[in-house]
């Protein structure tokens, strides 16, 4: 069985004895001296602060180790920036035993990600702020389609033609020709009855 190359930073002897003292002599582990020669890099920490951070990224940087966090608290804006970095697996301090970090380890060079769930949900809810962000700054929707599509398509579900749709939305019927255009064309949708077919679909309308 190939053994995984890991190094260990620790911002104090007594964390980094422990960490190593609990990961040696696993089979599946081989402890090195620096990131250029880990495939992991384990990452302990009180928090993921600035200078943490800066040692995820050397680690990321100086080789293809990917990162396993062990932390006491983090926050929000650290739990992307992390993520983003090339952290794969995040631990609490207070659960990580030793089988923990081995099995967030071998997750993360098998290029798996590993975070406990309270910090997964705070993850997913803080990407989908940002994807709601980007999309309300370009007039888009949460489901892909701009507020302007979407009204077009569920007049065109009832059975409204363009003279219809343009009295009831105060556009011009040019505004709704180009916006069922513009639809079309970027989805790739044949005509009017294939967009409203993949809207209903895909749950936008």
């Amino acid at each position: 069985m190939n053994r995984i190359p890991v190094v260990v930073h620790a911002p104090d002897p007594i964390s980094m004895a422990g960490v190593v003292s609990g990961l040696r002599g696993r089979p599946e582990l081989a402890l090195v001296d620096t990131a250029e020669a880990a495939a992991v890099a384990v990452i302990v920490a009180e928090t993921a602060d600035a200078q943490t951070m800066a040692t995820v990224k050397r680690c990321a940087r100086s080789g293809r180790a990917r990162g396993v966090l062990i932390v006491s608290q983090i926050k929000e804006a650290q739990l992307l920036d992390a993520v983003e970095g090339g952290v794969a697996a995040i631990l609490w301090r207070h659960e990580a035993g030793a089988d923990g970090i081995t099995r967030a380890i071998v997750a993360a060079a098998r290029g798996n990600g590993d975070l406990p769930p309270d910090l997964l949900g705070r993850l997913l809810k803080q990407i989908g702020r940002i994807q709601r962000g980007v999309l309300h700054a370009q007039g888009f929707t949460s489901s892909g389609l701009a507020e302007r599509e979407r009204e077009v398509l569920e007049l065109v579900a009832e059975g409204l033609d363009t003279a219809e749709i343009a009295a009831k939305l105060a556009y011009s019927e040019r505004t709704v020709k180009n916006v069922l255009h513009g639809l079309t064309n970027r989805l790739h949708l044949r005509n009017r009855a294939h967009a409203v077919a993949y809207a209903i679909r895909e749950g936008y309308i």
